[in-house]
């Protein structure tokens, strides 16, 4: 379960406290720089605006933590699935200096009362910036702990005041297959772009979070620059990257890996051991920590975020998968 820090706690972490990209360049040498990849997203993350890098390098307010240890930093911009770039775990940042996310707009609509488009840094001109260190479990059965920065995203939802017909949340990230390789692959077999969706009371959820951040920089393209969902009660791939269109809509969107296979991938994709993927089994997980340390843990239900329990209440979680 994920702890709340109180009023009386520690409630700030300077961005001297992660490693930031000067610091990798100074402190990790061969390691950063002896690869074609590292080049790559130093390339890609020089693109950031400067209101946006000071915007999230400043200290900002600690609203959830756990005792587990962080992932290492390269390990989390080095191995991640993000099929607009490529299928290889290593795709994304070799090649996230060919797309540049800025600058960035967001259209909402739908059953709302105030539709609009809004940029990127309109949305986080008047937002505190929360950092929130989450839980991720993908699908694959591996983990990492991440710290990331951003925004409520019921707070943002509310800003548009959906209407008595909204039940989803219908998100639609960016298409460029000039810019994004993995969309021009003859073989992939995703009907871009690439969509996902979650339920009202689900989006609206505290723990439901728009990240723009990460280790206290702005969020490398490779991650899902610049700004990407985060639901960690969910398996990795419903915090959908690079989010352009958020709709509300009255029935149940089309979401991408469900539409690819239903049978394996279901539209609520919740964390739970007690379902496993029909390939292969997901009562543990391979956690990759610290200095790239890898231990095999158990999984717990929602990834252990036991706050969540209550919006699924009386429903089978072996149907409703």
């Amino acid at each position: 379960m994920a702890r709340i820090i109180s009023d009386t706690e520690n409630q700030v972490t300077p961005h001297s406290a992660f490693l930031n990209r000067r610091q990798i360049i100074q402190g990790a040498g061969a390691l950063a720089l002896t690869t074609v990849g590292a080049s790559y997203s130093m390339a890609a993350q020089d693109k950031v605006p400067g209101w946006l890098e000071k915007k999230v390098g400043s200290t900002v307010y600690r609203s959830y933590t756990t005792d587990e240890a962080l992932t290492d930093p390269q390990d989390a911009k080095q191995y991640n699935n993000y099929y607009e770039f490529g299928t290889g775990k290593d795709d994304p940042y070799k090649f996230a200096h060919e797309f540049n996310p800025y600058p960035w707009e967001i259209e909402v609509g739908g059953e709302c009362d105030k539709p609009g488009v809004i940029s990127l840094e309109d949305l986080l001109s008047s937002q505190m910036l929360e950092e929130r260190i989450y839980r991720h479990r993908c699908v694959e059965a591996w983990s990492m702990v991440l710290p990331w920065t951003g925004i409520e995203l019921g707070k943002v939802l509310q800003k548009f005041q959906p209407n008595s017909r909204a039940k989803y949340v219908a998100f639609e990230t960016i298409v460029r297959k000039d810019e994004m390789r993995g969309q021009k692959d003859a073989f992939s077999f995703i009907e871009w772009p690439y969509v996902e969706g979650l339920r009202l009371d689900e989006a609206m959820h505290p723990l439901a979070f728009l990240a723009v951040g990460m280790y206290g920089e702005a969020l490398p393209v490779q991650n899902g620059a610049p700004i990407r969902l985060v639901v960690p009660w969910k398996y990795g791939f419903k915090s959908i990257k690079a989010i352009v269109r958020i709709r509300f809509v009255e029935e149940q969107p089309p979401t991408t890996w469900n539409l690819s296979n239903a049978k394996e991938y279901g539209f609520y994709s919740n964390v739970n051991p007690g379902r496993s993927h029909p390939r292969w089994s997901q009562a543990t997980e391979r956690r990759i920590g610290a200095n790239g340390k890898i231990k095999r843990i158990p999984t717990n239900l929602f990834n252990g975020y036991d706050e969540v329990a209550g919006l699924y209440d009386k429903m089978d979680l072996g149907m409703f998968f």
